[in-house]
């Protein structure tokens, strides 16, 4: 850089200091004079005589033309690229280092396994390695392929003579003190699941063309409800045998009910909705009149806000009981149905989920989100749907059906898939009951046959429970061969 930046005069020059003062000005005046003013162009003969005479070059100024700099840019990538190739090296070194101590081969081991098969247990230690890191997504993948067996046959088969075939009719229901209530057109009976006994608890006059339209029990206690084609209610008390009494307020029959703590909804042919308060003498507390055909799905959801009524009108409503009981307009009404709703239940874990379904021309189930009115989700049965209802602990429910093969369907809630189909009704089923402990769904239908399931039993839930611990405990011990 130093030679770079001195100028070089010619190869024979001579020392300035050995020529006298006079010479320098005699040649200083014959070759330039100092003009007096600044010249736009040089002369014709200062050109000649620049280009002819002179032998120096032009040399810039190399300060701001970065030259240092370019150097160590091109110096610096040829380091990074050594340091990269080093490091590859080193990294390689280690790599056949772990495997050696750890006696892997390098090119056949895995950071993840995809596969759900588990190697031996009894394999060498190098296949324990492995069940490090494959033991818990083989584990998960054993919970969800476990499926739940659902016995496809009844535990018990009871005879319903002059079981009643209407479809707006509910005449059955299961007590919470394990006592099922049946309606056989004008006999009310008693079938207790505890101790097997069968009682007829009353028979209306037979001569009269009266008949049982709706039974239903109060959620604790022994009083049952039970309307009737007189446009009555009747509150019975089991153990006494006897009528407490009796509610009038209606003006046809009363095809559908349900209680609410003292409260009894009772939903009738001409579309009313009537309130009863049954601890005070006035009972009625007021008429809910929306719908204008027979009000055949009463249901209160589990924490008593809201009720739902369905109805031969096609229609849903929501009812906020908080805001009135004599409201007119039901906090919302769902309209996506296109045949009678009589199934109506809520989800006993989550109380803002109302499912419904649909008659034969209809045949759907929706979910329903009653904060905003919206369906979550929905399924085609392709028959006809008479009741629903659900099971906490398996987090499934199950509908019942009419015509072409007269089931019961066990779907999966989360995804609304089918978990199994029970048959063996020859006609279509009317009504559906669950028992207290939620393990056995009676099913009552045309066929005038009463069938008891066993479809949500404790015991698969109690199993499952043991699969995924004992799951748990291989992948421990997995882990334990493993890690010493």
């Amino acid at each position: 850089m130093e030679n770079m930046s001195k100028p070089r005069l010619g190869t024979s020059h001579t020392d300035l200091r050995s020529i006298g003062l006079g010479s320098i000005l005699s040649v200083k005046q014959n070759k330039l004079k100092t003009p007096t003013k600044t010249p736009l162009k040089l002369s014709s003969s200062c050109k000649k005589t620049t280009n002819s005479k002179t032998n120096d070059r032009y040399i810039p100024n190399r300060t701001d033309s970065g030259i240092e700099l370019s150097y160590h840019l091109m110096s610096r990538e040829n380091i990074e690229n050594e340091q990269q190739k080093d490091n590859k090296k080193v990294d390689s070194a280690k790599r056949q280092l772990l495997c050696e101590i750890s006696q892997i081969n390098d090119k056949e081991s895995k950071i993840l396994n995809f596969k759900s098969k588990l190697n031996d247990s009894e394999q060498s230690f190098a296949d324990n390695l492995k069940l490090l890191y494959s033991a818990g997504s083989s584990s998960n993948s054993v919970k969800k392929t476990t499926v739940r067996h659902v016995v496809n046959a009844p535990e018990k088969i009871l005879d319903a003579p002059d079981f009643k075939d209407d479809f707006y009719l509910n005449l059955m229901d299961w007590s919470s003190n394990n006592c099922l209530a049946v309606a056989l057109n004008k006999d009310l009976y008693i079938w207790n699941a505890t101790t097997k006994d069968i009682s007829q608890l009353f028979s209306l006059n037979e001569n009269t063309p009266d008949y049982i339209t709706s039974v239903a029990w109060i959620q604790k206690g022994n009083v049952l409800a039970v309307g009737n084609s007189k446009h009555l209610i009747q509150l019975w008390d089991i153990n006494k045998k006897c009528v407490i009494r009796t509610l009038k307020s209606h003006s046809s029959r009363v095809a559908s009910l349900s209680w609410n703590s003292h409260v009894l909804t009772s939903g009738s042919r001409n579309g009313d909705i009537h309130h009863h308060d049954v601890r005070v003498a006035k009972h009625h507390m007021g008429n809910s009149k929306f719908h204008n055909q027979e009000v055949c799905g009463l249901s209160w959801s589990g924490e008593g806000r809201y009720l739902a009524s369905g109805a031969n009108d096609n229609l849903v409503g929501v009812w906020d009981p908080t805001y009135s009981m004599s409201s007119p307009v039901p906090l919302h009404v769902l309209r996506e149905h296109s045949a009678a709703v009589k199934a109506v239940s809520w989800c006993p874990w989550q109380s803002n989920i109302l499912s419904t379904g649909g008659g034969t021309a209809d045949g759907k189930i929706y979910m329903w989100n009653v904060y905003n009115g919206n369906v979550v989700q929905s399924v085609d049965t392709q028959s006809q749907v008479s009741c629903i209802l659900w099971s906490r602990g398996h987090k499934e429910f199950i509908s019942s059906h009419g015509l072409e093969n007269n089931q019961l369907t066990i779907w999966k809630y989360s995804d609304l898939s089918k978990v199994a189909e029970l048959t063996g009704h020859t006609n279509r089923v009317l009504k559906m009951a669950i028992s207290p402990d939620e393990e056995t769904v009676a099913s009552i239908g045309a066929d005038e046959t009463l069938r008891l399931w066993k479809c949500f039993s404790n015991d698969d839930r109690k199993k499952r429970s043991k699969d995924s611990s004992l799951c748990d405990s291989k992948t421990q011990s997995s882990f334990s061969r493993c890690i010493r």
